[in-house]
C-alpha cells in the first residue's frame, strides 16, 4: 500500500495527543524564540511569578502544564471547557473567584485545596497522570497557572459565550497572546 502524500491530498492521520504536542511545541518555540531575541511584548509583559513573562516561562519549564490546564479549559475537554468549569465553581461555592478571572479586576488567588474541591476526583486525576504527579500536587501547581491562563485568555474581561474552543483553539489563541 503507498501511502506517500501527493499534490492535494490530505497528509496521513496524526493521532490528536501527537498532532497537539506539535502545535504547543510549536506555539512554544515560537514564543521562547521572540523572547529570547528581545521581542517586546510578551518577555516584558510581566515576571517570572506571572503575567504573560510568566507564562512563558512556564511553558518553556512544563509545557505538559500548560497542556493540562488547556485541557481543563477546552470545550472537548474533561470539564466541558469554561461552561463547565464555571458551573463547578459555583457548586462550589467559589463562584466569585472565576468570575474575578474573568473580570478586567484583580484575580483572586485559589488554593490547590479548594481547587481539588472544584474539580473533583476525576479530572484532576487524569490532569495528575498527565503531570506524572500526586493529584495533590497537580491541583497546586494548576491553582499557580489557572487564574492567569484564564485572565489573559479573555483580555475584554468577559467570558467567550460558547467557552474557548476545543484544544487546538486555544493553542492557537495561546500562541497568538503569547507573541503579542
Amino acid at each position: 500500500m503507498d501511502v506517500s502524500v501527493r499534490a492535494g491530498a490530505l497528509p496521513p492521520f496524526i493521532p490528536l495527543q501527537e498532532n497537539t504536542m506539535g502545535l504547543l511545541d510549536s506555539v512554544l518555540g515560537a514564543v521562547i524564540n521572540n523572547a529570547s531575541q528581545g521581542g517586546s511584548g510578551a518577555a516584558a509583559a510581566g515576571g517570572a511569578g506571572g503575567g504573560l513573562g510568566g507564562l512563558i516561562s512556564l511553558a518553556a519549564q512544563n509545557p505538559q502544564l500548560v497542556q493540562a490546564v488547556m485541557s481543563l479549559l477546552s470545550n472537548d475537554g474533561p470539564v466541558g471547557g469554561l461552561p463547565g468549569l464555571m458551573a463547578k465553581f459555583q457548586q462550589a461555592g467559589l463562584g466569585n473567584v472565576i468570575a474575578s478571572w474573568l473580570s478586567a479586576g484583580p484575580n483572586h488567588a485559589i488554593s490547590g485545596e479548594q481547587l481539588s474541591q472544584v474539580l473533583g476526583s476525576g479530572p484532576l486525576s487524569q490532569v495528575a497522570a498527565q503531570l506524572g504527579v500526586a493529584p495533590g500536587a497537580a491541583a497546586g501547581q494548576l491553582a499557580q497557572v489557572l487564574p492567569g491562563l484564564v485572565d489573559h485568555l479573555s483580555p475584554q474581561g468577559q467570558a467567550p459565550h460558547g467557552g474557548f474552543g476545543n484544544t487546538n483553539d486555544l493553542l492557537g489563541m495561546l500562541g497568538g497572546l503569547l507573541q503579542k
